[in-house]
This record gives structure tokens, sequence and C-alpha cells, in this order.
């Protein structure tokens, strides 16, 4: 019976966390049916209904909710005392979330995590790429990726990049038909790819630099999008303006696809920053994570 219940506490609780029995099934490793008999199975065990399922999503009920908040501690308590064991046993094994925006990922964090991967085969890594300002601790990961003047400051922060800088490119064909700004403001006049932010709710207001002074141009066009890649294939095709880190583009500029104008307005930017909650207590696993992405300045 403790086996049992114990089993399908877990796969309540992954439901509840996604929102969802397909991602939660996936993340498993188990058939949805099997999923949705094992939650069925403990509702009918405690005589209560722990979820509210509709033909869209999934959310908790309020008893959900009560037993998601008693025994999470539980749960996790449970998960440190095996770490530890392993810990104690030299062996470095276990599971990482971190929740990342993708240049943050693709740039800085998926090159030092190669090499980390392949020397240590028993850890596994969850990537979640979302440019919104994630609560680590509601959400559950380890630990977050953010530009080092977005984190909190109760939260640990370690440089993991150095400074990066922004620029404004499209195609040379897209220039040759419509001219080239002089000047930030005169993006206003152009065809320019925006970018939704969660955090703001809104369009990304590029950002500028004008003899020292920060400034932010509130610029127009037909295409959005909320992810860096899409805004360069845009770009590519022609469609209009960009504003994205220089690495990003930096071989497609040197092969003569992209183009970059307002060079001396680029601003630049704080480099990435690991954050985690100060009390988090590490294993080993992610100790050696710390070491493997952390920045030293040339």
């Amino acid at each position: 019976m403790l086996r049992e219940n114990f089993n399908d506490l877990t796969y309540f609780i992954v439901v509840a966390r996604e929102q969802s029995f397909t991602r939660a099934a996936a993340r498993l490793g188990v058939s949805q049916s099997a999923l949705s008999h094992a939650i069925r199975s403990l509702e009918e065990r405690l005589n209560m209904r722990l979820l509210t399922r509709t033909t869209r999503s999934v959310s908790t009920t309020e008893a959900g909710e009560q037993l998601i908040k008693n025994i999470t501690p539980l749960i996790d308590d449970l998960e440190s005392v095996l770490q530890s064991l392993n810990d104690e046993q030299g062996r470095i094994v276990g599971n990482l979330r971190i929740t990342l925006g993708e240049h943050a990922l693709r740039s800085t964090v998926l090159p030092k995590a190669l090499p980390f991967i392949a020397d240590y085969p028993e850890v596994n890594i969850e990537f979640v790429t979302d440019n919104s300002l994630t609560n680590i601790v509601s959400e559950r990961f380890d630990a977050g990726v953010r530009l080092g003047d977005q984190i909190e400051k109760d939260m640990v922060a370690i440089r993991i990049g150095p400074d990066w800088r922004m620029v404004v490119v499209a195609a040379p064909s897209y220039f040759a038909k419509w001219g080239k700004p002089d000047t930030p403001y005169a993006l206003t006049q152009h065809n320019c790819i925006n970018m939704r932010l969660p955090t703001l709710g809104g369009l990304y207001h590029w950002e500028f630099l004008d003899q020292g002074k920060d400034i932010r141009v509130r610029v127009e066009g037909q295409l959005t999008f909320n992810n860096l890649s899409s805004r360069i294939d845009a770009a590519l095709a022609g469609l209009g303006v960009i504003y994205v880190p220089e690495d990003s583009v930096a071989t497609l500029v040197a092969e003569g696809k992209l183009e970059i104008v307002l060079d001396e307005w680029s601003a630049y930017f704080t480099g990435y920053h690991l954050y985690y909650p100060s009390r988090k207590q590490h294993t080993a696993a992610f100790s050696k994570f710390i070491d493997a992405v952390r920045y030293y300045p040339t």
C-alpha cells in the first residue's frame, strides 16, 4: 500500500506541475492511460478529487493544492537523503532543471555544458527555455540563467559569461531598397521585426546609448516573434530590421548575408549569471555544474 501510494503521489505531483497528462507522461516515461489510471486510483483511495480535467487543461483542486503543499517537503527530504548517499559514495548522479532564455542557452550555457554532460553521464539536465522571469523556487528549478541586473537580491548569482552587446542588422537587399537609418530614432521609419517579452507584457523597446545616456526607441513593423531564431530568419529573408545579440549574427555578418548599422549606438548588457536560492543545499552534481559553467575572465 505504501509503495503504491508513493508512486501515485509522485505521478500526481508531476501532472500538477506540468498541467498536462501528455507532458507528464512524456517526462515520467509512462503511457497516458497508465498515468490517468494511477491518478484515478489515488483519488479513489483518498476519496477526493485532486485534479480538474478539461479537454485542454489540467488544474489542481483545493484538496489537490493542500496535498501538494503537505507532501512536497517530505518528498524533497527523501530525495535529499538519497542524493546524500550517492554523494558519500563519490558518485556524481542526479537531475538538474534550469530555466533560461534561448540566447543564454545557445551562446553561453550549452557550449560549457557539453563537456560536463560527457564527463558525468549519470547527470540528467532539463533546460527549459523561457524569456519570462520565472520563479525558480515555486516552479522547482535548481537554477536559472538571466542577466546580472535582472536577478533578485536574495539569490546567489555566479557570472557565467562576459558582457555582450546588441546590434541592428538587416539583409543588404533590405537596405538597398529602403536605405539605412542614421540614428536610432530613424528606425521608426523602418519595418522593424519586434520581440514580445512576457515579463513586460508587451513589445521590447530597443535600447541604445546616446552620448553615454540610455535611450529606448519604440519601433513598429509587420512581424513580431518571441524567439531569436525566427527574427534572424525573417531578417535574412529581407523582411525587415532586427535588434539582436551580436554573437548570434556574427557569422552571417561576416558572410555578407546581414549588415550592421548604428554600430556606435549599440548598447552593452551585463553578462549572464547562474542564480539559485541562497538556502539551497548543493548536490555534488549541482556543484560540478557550477564549476563547469563559471566564467573566468581572460
